[in-house]
C-alpha cells in the first residue's frame, strides 16, 4: 500500500519512524525530536486526567485514554514531563486508529531500532514498558468486550 493511500498499517508507521530517526546521528537530536512530538500528541482533555488512566510504573505522570470506535482504537495521552510525553506520542503515532487484534500482537520493534530503549535512564525505560503494557491491556478489553 503507498502512503496515503488508505490507512497505515502498525508495521509501515514504525517504518516511518525508523527513517524519520535515521536522519539523527546524535541523541540530543534524537531527544529534541522526541520532545517536538510531543508536542503533536493527541492530548486527553482535562477531566479525564483521573488516577484510574494514570500508568503506573512511570517516574513521571502519564494519563492514557482509549476508546473503541468504528472497530479500532482510539487513545489519548498527556504527560507531566516532556520527554516522556514524546515518547508517548511515538507509540500512540503507531497504534492510534489501529483494530485491537493487531494493537494486541503488535511487534513493537521500532523501539529497539531507533535505539530508544537503550537511551533512556532505568526507569523511563521501565516507564515505556509500563507506557506499551497498557496500551495493550486496553486493546485485550476492547476485544474481550466486543
Amino acid at each position: 500500500m503507498q502512503k496515503g493511500l488508505g490507512k497505515m498499517t502498525i508495521e509501515e508507521k514504525q517504518q516511518e519512524i525508523i527513517e524519520e530517526f535515521s536522519i539523527y546521528d546524535d541523541w540530543m537530536d534524537k531527544y529534541e525530536y522526541i520532545i517536538e512530538l510531543g508536542k503533536e500528541l493527541p492530548v486527553i482533555s482535562e477531566e479525564k486526567k483521573t488516577d484510574d488512566r494514570l500508568i503506573e510504573g512511570c517516574q513521571s505522570r502519564v494519563w492514557l485514554d482509549a476508546q473503541k470506535e468504528d472497530g479500532v482504537m482510539s487513545f489519548t495521552a498527556d504527560s507531566d514531563a516532556i520527554i516522556t510525553k514524546g515518547v508517548i506520542s511515538l507509540l500512540i503515532r503507531v497504534l492510534n486508529k489501529q483494530k485491537p487484534e493487531d494493537i494486541a500482537t503488535a511487534d513493537l520493534h521500532f523501539i529497539k531500532d531507533i535505539g530508544l530503549q537503550e537511551h533512556l535512564s532505568p526507569t523511563r525505560a521501565n516507564g515505556l514498558a509500563s507506557m506499551v503494557k497498557k496500551l495493550k491491556l486496553h486493546a485485550l478489553k476492547a476485544i474481550n468486550n466486543g
